[in-house]
């Protein structure tokens, strides 16, 4: 049996706490970007992905019209800083509707970084940090969605493997529904199966 819920009879809010709970877990793009005034705003958004690989291109979605898509339009750059458990609280602090001319750097006790590429300042305690140009905002409903093209990784050595990031030193967290946040569990690896290797015994669960 299941439960049916129509996205055209509910409001919207309700429709959008349904989705935002079964679309999970959801990575967070901890975004940083400089007014045109010049404050320094600091925000997580957590529908975030890759949009491209060639060129490297990651986009978020602004929820509406909040300072960091105004300061990103205006200036044409941001940073997106990496989310870990380790910062959870600070990262829960930024996403407070502070006035554009507060900076959530201040308010929650974060390190301004200078970037190499961009003039927003990436975030000193997050371990890796994406300096965006923006490529293209494209509006969809009540929301836009934020393209960069990425110019530079800044990635913490301490975290590294060779060139490769650990996962379990990364230790990312991730937005869950509700209030709810999520942290790493177990890790699971599994090679993808190529055609010619198909195995002729392979059985679905039943």
């Amino acid at each position: 049996m299941r439960t049916h819920f129509d996205p055209a009879q509910l409001p919207s809010r309700d429709f959008y706490r349904l989705l935002t709970s079964v679309v999970v877990p959801r990575p967070i793009a901890w975004v940083s970007s400089t007014s045109a005034t010049g404050v320094h705003n600091l925000a997580p958004h957590s529908f975030f992905t890759v949009a491209s690989v060639t060129p490297p291109i990651i986009q978020f979605t602004s929820v509406g019209e909040k300072d960091t898509l105004r300061n990103i339009e205006a200036t044409g750059d941001f940073v997106v800083n990496f989310s870990p458990a380790s910062l959870f609280e600070e990262i829960n602090a930024t996403a407070t509707a502070f006035e554009p001319d507060v900076s959530e750097f201040d308010r929650a006790g974060l390190t301004r970084e200078p970037s190499r590429t961009v003039s927003s300042p990436r975030v000193k305690e997050s371990p890796t940090a994406l300096e965006c140009r923006l490529h293209e905002t494209i509006r969809m409903g009540d929301c836009t969605l934020v393209f960069g093209l990425v110019t530079h990784a800044a990635i913490s050595t301490d975290v590294l493997d060779g060139d490769h990031p650990r996962i379990d030193l990364l230790d990312p967290l991730s937005r869950l529904g509700l209030d709810e946040w999520g942290t790493m569990g177990q890790i699971k690896q599994i090679r993808r199966i190529r055609t010619a290797d198909w195995p002729r015994d392979f059985r679905p669960r039943a």
